[in-house]
């Protein structure tokens, strides 16, 4: 994140730029200077999530009550002192960004494998130094904090960018968080999160001015700098060799910098001493060696300009660019653009579909060029819709949902799954096709008796419950089990039907798993956070932490369900403060493989008791309804290539075709991940769903992959 060095560089050889502060004599100066006016800190909360994470445990899938009460405290000491916080979280991936994104998920699989290695040594926990967060951390952290009744908010593009420019339009008292392009935009102070106390409110301000005195450059040098570097937007090693030659001339090399130090003051150099020479004479191209890159390299400077605010280093705007703070795609101005290049590829398939463009209202263009009519790039032509759409994601209500409708992406980010347990599904495959029936609902491919989103969404008549409900359930494909399912009372229903899906979809969950996973959510209701605070597991199992993370993600999944579908549930229904416990299904987990009886995994309580019988007789049920009959491990025996096989079972579940016969393959040699069923299995028929037809029949839901 952010520029590539500088970090280091203002920590080790510009340590003035580094201020200590108290946020709450700032906020007392800040009421004095702006009578009437709450002093405001906006938050990068996507810089922010490891150090919010505070609980000891990691790898069980998360400590969400402990989380939630770290957030809760976060927040508590900043109104306390009368300090309004705004929370920005990403919205999107740019385009421009995608490969930085790829190199950082792959890194990801790396670090994650080592985890594993050290779990499959030690039995236990890795130390701090290979923390990694908790799948869904980022998304549930939005949810929480507008729990907590914080204003909340989701980038159209990637968050710094519209977090300085809050920061600036709103005179913030400043940005907090831990990403140097703060130091790089002109906008408010920047202050470190990793160097927070929060008992104390002290921190660490980082003065991007005191950083131009030392460089000897101007504010507006710096996205020059940033970019000359590297960055998210530049890749580093672009102008390594121009970087070289500025260190081969630099004289001045200081004694305390290393060498990346020296790099970024040779380059300083050469931009103060230089390039300024010429500055309004010459175009950067002229002056630089940018080559076919020359674009790319504008867009990068481009990229820190704000609202209103100009560069002395370009002279208009290049082809192509898009003008940011409007979140929106450009057409490309490019002569060789093809047409062919507004088609888009489904999610998750390789059929075509056609991409709708609608015309943005003229602006004025910050960069003094003349005004254009932008274009936005979607995959949905219902204005109405696409602007409900957009109102939630940036409101952070929804989940996904606005980046398939507008650009037909969707991002499977790591979570703690071993790539080496070929006995257990690709996190990302098992969802799949639940994924795929929400694009057919977002993107109007189902065709028949798909619900019409403004049905679904805006309509407010007697029954739009249901039919959202209806709706949810075929996206899950339990349509057939609705009535069972919607009896389980409010707070166990959506986890129960993510249960139902994920039996369904993984041969290899057995009848041990299930109690697990139905015990400590009963168990769950019952524990104060000091309980949970305080207990310990004998050993990790690496199995048991993919277990955890698989339904975490799940919960996540149901996040983008619940909003495609018009929201039939109360979000709290599926938070995970509510219904998981890392470390509590973690425990459950180990008694269950050792062979306790129902009635100790419930901690004896007898209420708990009949809630755990019924609830597992409705997920078994629904589960024999789609030809899933979970048994117990003990009637499996090891097969040879390291998976479970049932004893006598001439017959299994596979996902390279549509027959449940032949030769067992690993479920990571198969692609499309985990189990797939006859085509007829994708259409659900539900009595009160669907609509009548012109016979007076009732149609159904129709959603297909």
């Amino acid at each position: 994140m952010g520029v590539r060095g500088l970090q280091g560089f203002v920590g080790s050889a510009c340590p003035h730029t580094r201020t200590a502060v108290n946020f709450k004599e700032l906020a007392e100066l800040h009421r004095s200077q702006h009578p009437g006016c709450a002093p405001t800190v906006v938050v990068d909360a996507m810089c922010c999530l490891r150090y919010w994470y505070t609980p000891e445990s990691w790898v069980c899938g998360g400590q969400w009550r402990e989380y939630f009460a770290a957030l809760r405290d976060f927040v508590k000491a900043f109104t306390t002192v009368g300090i309004k916080l705004v929370f920005f979280f990403d919205g999107m991936v740019e385009q421009g960004k995608r490969a930085v994104w790829v190199r950082r998920r792959l890194k990801n699989n790396q670090e994650i494998a080592r985890i594993f290695h050290y779990i499959k040594s030690h039995r236990e926990q890795p130390g701090r130094n290979m923390f990694f967060l908790p799948s869904g951390l980022a998304i549930f952290t939005r949810f929480a904090l507008k729990t907590l009744g914080q204003e909340t908010l989701c980038s159209l593009q990637e968050a710094d960018y519209e977090v300085a420019s809050y920061g600036l339009q709103h005179n913030c008292l400043g940005i907090l968080g831990e990403d140097t392009d703060y130091l790089i935009y002109d906008t408010c102070p920047y202050f470190s999160i990793s160097e927070l106390c929060l008992d104390s409110l002290d921190t660490v301000m980082l003065c991007r001015e005191k950083l131009c005195e030392s460089l000897e450059l101007s504010l507006a040098d710096l996205p020059l700098l940033a970019c000359l570097l590297g960055n998210d937007t530049v890749p580093e090693g672009l102008f390594e060799s121009f970087r070289f030659q500025c260190l081969l001339s630099y004289t001045s090399a200081r004694k305390n910098s290393d060498k990346r130090g020296n790099v970024i003051l040779a380059v300083a150099d050469h931009i103060s001493k230089v390039l300024r020479l010429h500055q309004g004479e010459k175009k950067l191209e002229e002056m630089l060696p940018l080559g076919q890159n020359k674009a790319l390299f504008y867009k990068g400077v481009a990229s820190y300009l704000l609202p209103g605010q100009t560069s002395p280093w370009i002279f208009q705007k290049p082809k192509g660019i898009t003008t940011l703070g409007k979140q929106i795609v450009s057409v490309s101005t490019d002569p060789e653009f093809k047409p062919e290049s507004l088609v888009c590829t489904h999610p998750e398939s390789k059929e075509e579909t056609p991409v709708c463009t609608h015309p943005e209202t003229e602006q004025e263009d910050p960069m003094n060029v003349e005004p254009e009519m932008k274009q936005q790039v979607t995959m949905v032509s219902d204005t109405e819709i696409l602007k409900v759409a957009r109102a939630q994601h940036v409101q952070a209500e929804s989940y996904l949902v606005y980046g398939v409708m507008t650009s037909g992406e969707i991002e499977c980010s790591n979570t703690l799954e071993d790539a080496l347990d070929q006995a257990l599904p690709s996190q990302a495959f098992v969802y799949r096709p639940m994924r795929q029936r929400v694009y057919s609902l977002l993107l109007g491919a189902g065709g028949g008796g798909t619900p019409s989103l403004k049905v679904l969404w805006l309509s407010q008549e007697p029954g739009i419950q249901a039919r959202r409900m209806d709706t949810l359930l075929a996206c899950l494909d339990l349509s057939s089990s609705r009535e069972e399912l919607q009896a389980v009372e409010s707070r166990f229903q959506a986890l129960c039907c993510l249960l139902t899906y994920l039996f369904v979809q993984v041969d290899t969950l057995c009848l041990e798993d299930l109690h697990a996973f139905i015990a400590q959510a009963l168990c769950l209701q019952g524990k104060s956070l000091g309980q949970l605070m305080d207990l310990q597991l004998e050993h990790v199992d690496p199995r048991a932490v993919q277990l955890g993370s698989l339904l975490v993600r799940g919960l996540s999944m149901l996040v983008l369900v619940n909003s495609a579908c018009g929201f039939p549930w109360s979000s709290s229904d599926f938070m995970p403060w509510n219904v998981f416990d890392g470390k509590l299904f973690h425990e459950k987990y180990l008694q269950s493989e050792r062979g306790y009886t129902a009635e100790v995994l419930v901690e004896q309580d007898r209420s708990r008791l009949t809630r755990f019988h019924d609830l597992k007789s409705i997920v078994c049920k629904a589960c024999v309804r789609e030809d899933r009959h979970i048994v117990s491990r003990q009637h499996w025996r090891p097969h040879h290539s390291g998976r479970w096989e049932r004893q006598g079972s001439g017959s299994h579940r596979t996902n390279s075709g549509h027959s449940r016969s032949g030769r067992r393959q690993h479920w990571r040699d198969q692609g499309p991940g985990s189990r797939q069923r006859e085509p007829d299995r994708w259409r659900r028929h539900s009595p009160s769903s669907g609509h009548p037809d012109e016979k007076g029949k009732q149609q159904p839901i129709s959603l297909s992959p």
